[in-house]
């Protein structure tokens, strides 16, 4: 990864959450061009800068640009364009939060590992980390705020929670009554594996997540589905990619497989 010219450097933000809130404030903080189109995870898409990068490019034509956590869905190979992703064909990777520290030669804190870790690895990695419970809280709920989580949300997670959850083996599923799935991920926590699902879209958590996603791979290499996390991560559809028909297949697929 090249080192950055602040002058010549543009950086592109991808989907809300608490890790790319605070890659948004590190930004701010040390002086670094960006551009925030307030975008959502799932239209988190290079084309949503185009104009941003025709009007750099053509101030800059040498420029680097920096694309946080985008779907590159651009036509054409674009120069002096690097990826900063830690998800899919790229979810060895280290987390975008570290990937930004180590470009912008910074030292993390131990609050930005927690985030790191948060977002990366969940629970989980913040424990790894030596995370207290009230860290682990703060930052889970952060996390819900940045991504957009109303109390409405919150509410309707709790109801979902209450009258439509059911066992699957070890498998918990949850017919999701809103789009935000963190709030009904961080109640049930811990859990073995869970799947929350809408009428638009699933995502399964936790342990076995690695096989899941091998019953899926024609799926993903279409771009389909996404993935991240390690063996015992996540993987889900893309919003609006499938009908609820289709959706309640694969859910059935993924029920068989866990029991």
């Amino acid at each position: 990864m090249p080192t950055t010219d602040k002058e010549n450097t543009l950086f592109l933000l991808g989907g809300h959450d608490l890790e790319m809130c605070t890659i948004r404030d590190l930004l701010v903080l040390h002086g670094y061009h960006y551009r925030d189109r307030n975008l959502q995870w799932n239209n988190a898409r290079l084309s949503q800068y185009t104009d941003d990068i025709s009007r750099f490019l053509a101030e800059v034509p040498a420029g680097e640009i920096f694309g946080i956590e985008l779907e590159n869905d651009l036509p054409r190979h674009l120069a002096g364009y690097h990826c900063i992703d830690h998800h899919n064909r790229l979810s060895e990777c280290p987390s975008a939060l570290e990937q930004v520290l180590t470009l912008l030669q910074l030292t993390p804190t131990r609050r930005q590992l927690l985030i790191a870790a948060n977002d990366s690895a969940y629970i989980p990695g913040m424990q790894a980390q030596g995370a207290t419970r009230e860290e682990i809280d703060e930052i889970r709920q952060a996390d819900r705020r940045a991504q957009g989580v109303t109390d409405a949300d919150e509410q309707q997670a709790e109801t979902a929670i209450r009258t439509r959850r059911r066992q699957a083996g070890r498998l918990c599923v949850v017919h999701a009554l809103s789009s935000r799935f963190s709030p009904i991920c961080d109640r049930l926590y811990p859990y073995h594996s869970l799947l929350v699902y809408t009428s638009e879209e699933w995502i399964y958590y936790g342990q076995g997540a690695e096989r899941i996603r091998r019953l899926f791979i024609p799926e993903i290499e279409q771009g389909r589905l996404y993935y991240g996390g390690g063996k015992d991560g996540y993987v889900g559809s893309k919003k609006n990619v499938y009908t609820e028909t289709e959706i309640l297949k694969m859910i059935k697929r993924i029920e068989h497989e866990s029991i």
